[in-house]
């Protein structure tokens, strides 16, 4: 006899598919986009800008190389007068986030100093890092530890842009030490003391978290790569997933942790924040199939055999590779790119960067040709790599994606109380009439 949850399985799969027809008879915006896969306008922003799309002399929508706007300012500009300056970046980029402005000397030195003092975490808070965990899940322990920090705030309902403010910089500080932190404490026994470091005050938030990861002051240059990636992850528009999020939350009025803990939970999803792991895993699996790393029929073989479902998960998916918006180019994928050429000639891995370099190549043009669709790498296909060149695990790759885009929840959480309009849309019914309702005994 069929138990009672299986039955409740067979009911779900039976009435909750979709079909398609009544999407397009009724132009639903399925996933919030028109059916050319364009985003819906639902809603306005300052804070970023994402172009993949222009349009030509005759009005039409053209793909066009990629860029990524923060609050007017063109990211690969930020990038390249950081680099410039020989600075850390990612501050000023968080200041400017929140602000819509570019800091002088003296508003970054005084944020800087504001995010050095509120890094630390209460003693308490500390103690419910420690709880013992029966699995390594470190996003949802991020979920969790952020969740919990209202308890710390003496006003943490608030919505008075002074409170939600001084909140959202405080959780700016603390995401790298939580991150750091929720890692070593997985990462001993449980008759062990975790690494817990103290935040230290002299240095930036790229060399602050990778000293508690590991306990060493990291070398200037592998900071600065390190930070350059949290100013590409820091933002991207009000429609990505996660942002999205935090803003429909938000504008039912909830309290900031609760918002940021949407934020969270979006990005866990696997369509989300998974991507650098996931590429990671494919280009293991490639490296240990391969006989030539060089030759490109192989490679293409791989490639092909991966969207025939025939190779690595089974997905059908090549990782690493297009994006929603941008088909000619992602802006940040380049700047990723140099990076890793950069580490990966420092730490004798040459090899596997240009294995990593032959895949985007070739995928383009596989993938273009089987399922004609036009694509381009995005900032996941190099991001891992660099990660695991600078000494990261795998398991933070998606909490530190999460530690940079704080700053655009954030940014998007305070413009959207201060626009204080509720988030309603409208679905439409798959039945096609009323029921008769049965009584019970007659069932």
């Amino acid at each position: 006899m069929e138990n009672l949850l299986e039955k409740i399985i067979r009911l779900e799969l039976e009435h909750d598919g979709l079909d398609m027809e009544i999407v397009k008879k009724k132009n639903v915006k399925l996933g919030l986009r028109n059916l050319n896969g364009k985003g819906v306008v639902a809603g306005i922003t300052s804070k970023g800008q994402v172009l993949g799309y222009g349009k030509n002399e005759k009005g039409q929508d053209v793909a066009i190389p990629g860029q990524l706007i923060y609050c007017g300012y063109n990211v690969k500009d930020i990038v390249e007068n950081v680099e410039q300056d020989n600075r850390f970046g990612f501050e000023e980029t968080a200041y400017m986030l929140l602000t819509g402005e570019l800091p002088t000397v003296e508003d970054l030195e005084g944020f800087s100093a504001e995010l050095s003092s509120r890094r630390a975490l209460p003693e308490t808070a500390k103690k419910i890092l420690q709880f013992t965990s029966k699995n390594d899940d470190q996003m949802g322990a991020l979920h969790g530890v952020v969740s919990s920090l209202h308890r710390f705030d003496k006003n943490p309902k608030s919505t008075d842009i002074s409170d939600v403010t001084s909140q959202c910089v405080d959780l700016i500080a603390k995401f790298p030490t939580i991150i750091a932190y929720n890692y070593n404490v997985n990462c001993v026994g449980e008759d062990e003391e975790p690494m817990l470091l103290e935040p230290d005050p002299a240095l930036s938030t790229a060399e602050n978290f990778l000293y508690m990861l590991n306990g060493k002051i990291p070398d200037k240059e592998a900071a600065a790569i390190f930070d350059i990636a949290l100013i590409l992850h820091a933002e991207h528009g009000g429609g990505n997933n996660s942002t999205f999020s935090v803003r429909t939350v938000s504008s039912t009025q909830t309290d900031t942790y609760m918002a940021i803990c949407a934020g969270i939970a979006s990005l866990s999803g696997y369509l989300h924040g998974g991507a650098s792991e996931a590429v990671i895993d494919m280009m293991d699996d490639m490296k240990a199939k391969l006989k030539d790393w060089t030759d490109d029929k192989e490679i293409s073989a791989y490639l092909t055999d991966v969207l025939d479902k025939k190779q690595h998960d089974g997905s059908g998916k090549i990782y690493g590779m297009g994006h929603a918006v941008y088909t000619v180019s992602d802006p940040r994928e380049p700047i990723l790119k140099k990076k890793a050429y950069m580490l990966a000639e420092r730490a004798g891995r040459l090899d596997e960067y240009h294995l990593y370099d032959k895949v985007s190549k070739l995928a383009v043009g596989i993938i273009n040709k089987k399922k004609g669709k036009k694509v381009c790498p995005n900032v996941d296909f190099y991001s891992g790599f660099v990660y695991s060149m600078l000494g990261i695990p795998k398991e933070l790759y998606t909490p530190i994606f999460a530690m940079a885009r704080v700053t655009g929840w954030a940014a998007h959480r305070i413009e959207e109380i201060l626009q204080g309009r509720l988030m309603r849309p409208s679905y439409i019914s798959s039945l096609s009439g009323s029921s008769s309702y049965v009584p019970l005994q007659n069932r």
